[in-house]
């Protein structure tokens, strides 16, 4: 406890306790209707293009490269949806074909163009995440925050809408309600919630921060409200937990945040077994 109280007087610490909080809050949020609409591979596709997109800005030296990660990723977000709905080309393999070729090329261009001496290092961090959750500035929690309020502005606002075109899309539609409209926003806010995840556990990681919690909660609760509102809380509780542990311990942040859902999952899954639920 000495130690939290230690780290916790730096600044650097708080931000990143902040900002994990709010991308868990949002990742869980989306997690819930895009497991439902099996669109939890969307989130891991969307992962390689921010990937992508994140070599192209190294490589041209962008000081603020969020400012070309999340257009690019936003624009294959709709992409995706688009070309998912063509007969020719199936959902599953325009995923696999636009997130490997995003993961292909950017690995690439980083080889070429290499802005430092560790180019394996700089790729391995980019994908499994690394300590700059602990270098953030003011200036990027900033960012964060306004867009994780404006994802939770969103859904709520959008909830009943979300709602119809997660669970009977073909009824909602026929009573004239427009769902490729909302599929997009769910597409869009899914790819704003892929970028500002990349910082705290890499792009490889970040479907388990969508999944996981959803899946959890679903193992107990049943509704839609009780199931998106356990998933909010045991992925902050898990990120908050997650992140406590990668500074007592020194592990990467990533992949311990990820380890904590997955007991998580565990424990849920148990308790889901012996309430017969």
């Amino acid at each position: 406890m000495d130690k939290l109280i230690l780290y916790f007087q730096y600044p650097f610490v708080r931000y990143a306790m902040i900002v994990g909080v709010l991308i868990a809050m949002c990742s869980s949020l989306l997690g819930v209707t895009l497991v439902l609409k099996r669109f939890s591979f969307i989130g891991d596709g969307l992962s390689h293009v921010a990937f992508g997109a994140m070599a192209v800005a190294a490589v041209l030296n962008f000081t603020n490269n969020m400012l070309f990660i999340l257009p690019v990723t936003i624009v294959c977000a709709i992409l995706l949806l688009r070309t998912g709905q063509n007969t020719k080309i199936k959902g599953d393999a325009a995923v696999a074909m636009i997130s490997v070729s995003a993961l292909a090329i950017g690995y690439m261009l980083m080889n070429i163009f290499s802005t430092g001496p560790n180019v394996s290092g700089d790729v391995c961090s980019t994908l499994f995440g690394s300590t700059s959750i602990l270098t953030l500035t003011s200036a990027q929690v900033k960012v964060c925050v306004i867009l994780s309020v404006l994802v939770v502005i969103l859904f709520v606002f959008f909830y009943h809408k979300i709602f119809c075109v997660t669970f009977d899309e073909s009824f909602a539609k026929a009573t004239g309600m427009k769902t490729d409209c909302y599929n997009l926003l769910i597409a869009v806010i899914t790819a704003v919630i892929i970028v500002l995840a990349m910082n705290l556990v890499g792009s490889l990681l970040i479907s388990a921060l969508i999944i996981f919690p959803a899946l959890s909660a679903m193992r107990i609760f049943k509704s839609f409200l009780s199931v998106t509102i356990c998933s909010v809380v045991l992925s902050v509780v898990c990120a908050v937990l997650g992140l406590l542990l990668s500074i007592l311990a020194g592990t990467p942040v990533g992949s311990t945040i990820v380890v904590t859902d997955m007991v998580a999952f565990g424990v849920f899954s148990v308790i889901g077994k012996l309430t017969g639920r």
